[in-house]
């Protein structure tokens, strides 16, 4: 029985590649951009590196580390972003805190962030068919009792930016479940200093970028304090890395040409605008 693979042989020479010759820029924060950089190359498109956020440790770490001292309380524990999950463990480990005390806690990560969420405590709970925090709320939903429950959500701080609606509305419809949500800040997350990119912003505003790929919010609040009119990147295709990036890109007026359906890895990202190559 011949098994159709999603995987792209190496060997194929670039021009029969869907994104041949395709310059997409990646917004992402650096610890994603590689991700989906891996993932561009290998349909052939060549990735140019222009991240509108970052991603850092907290300077300020009173409220996570209280939560952490207090984790055996929650009976939930749900983590929006790999970056989440990275920054909580690696503070556990600072403060000598046994991962074994999450064991008596129910853990929620959302698609690939599963497997970083395995690497750390060995242990998952709950992968929500749809990676997104409405499906966080909708399988939370189907359990009985959760109105009862207590749910932690290590968050980022957003500084310098607009917060995006994400986590407040996750927040928002989990406490109309009835559930007693904690936030705590987890990492921040800020933009960067335009300065650095005016080479990459005068390559989009010849038109020689194909592609601008978000992966979040964050990163268009972002670039469109980088621009200085929508005419700078109007012969760029938007492309973005689901339905809440897609929507809230709309909502800041971009012409939003191509969503990955499947937004639970940057592979079905990359896909995505091949596919509308492909055409």
């Amino acid at each position: 029985m011949h098994i159709q693979s999603r995987e792209i042989n190496l060997l194929t020479p670039s021009r029969k590649l869907p994104l041949y010759g395709k310059r997409i820029l990646v917004t992402a924060p650096r610890n994603y951009a590689y991700r989906l950089s891996e993932q561009i190359i290998k349909q052939g498109g060549l990735p140019v590196f222009m991240a509108t956020i970052e991603t850092c440790y907290l300077s300020n770490y009173t409220k996570l580390d209280t939560a952490l001292y207090q984790i055996g309380e929650f009976d939930w524990i749900i983590f929006t972003s790999r970056n989440g999950i990275t920054a909580f463990f690696h503070r556990m480990n600072d403060l000598d805190i046994p991962v074994s005390v999450v064991q008596k806690c129910q853990l929620c990560a959302l698609g690939k962030d599963a497997e970083s969420l395995l690497s750390f405590c060995g242990k998952v709970d709950l992968i929500p068919t749809e990676s997104s925090p409405g499906g966080i709320v909708a399988e939370l939903a189907k359990l009985p009792e959760i109105h009862n429950k207590k749910v932690l959500i290590p968050a980022p701080e957003v500084v310098g930016l607009p917060e995006p609606d994400v986590v407040p509305n996750l927040i928002t419809d989990l406490q109309q479940l009835g559930i007693e949500v904690t936030r705590v800040p987890a990492y921040i997350t800020q933009g960067l200093n335009t300065s650095i990119y005016s080479i990459e912003l005068n390559l989009i505003r010849q038109g020689s970028i194909d592609v601008i790929a978000f992966s979040s919010t964050a990163e268009v609040e972002s670039f469109l304090t980088m621009v200085n009119s929508q005419n700078d990147y109007e012969r760029c295709t938007i492309a973005c890395f689901g339905p809440y990036t897609s929507a809230n890109a709309r909502k800041l007026g971009m012409n939003v040409s191509i969503v990955a359906k499947d937004y639970s890895s940057f592979e079905g990202f990359a896909e995505a605008i091949a596919t509308f190559f492909s055409h």
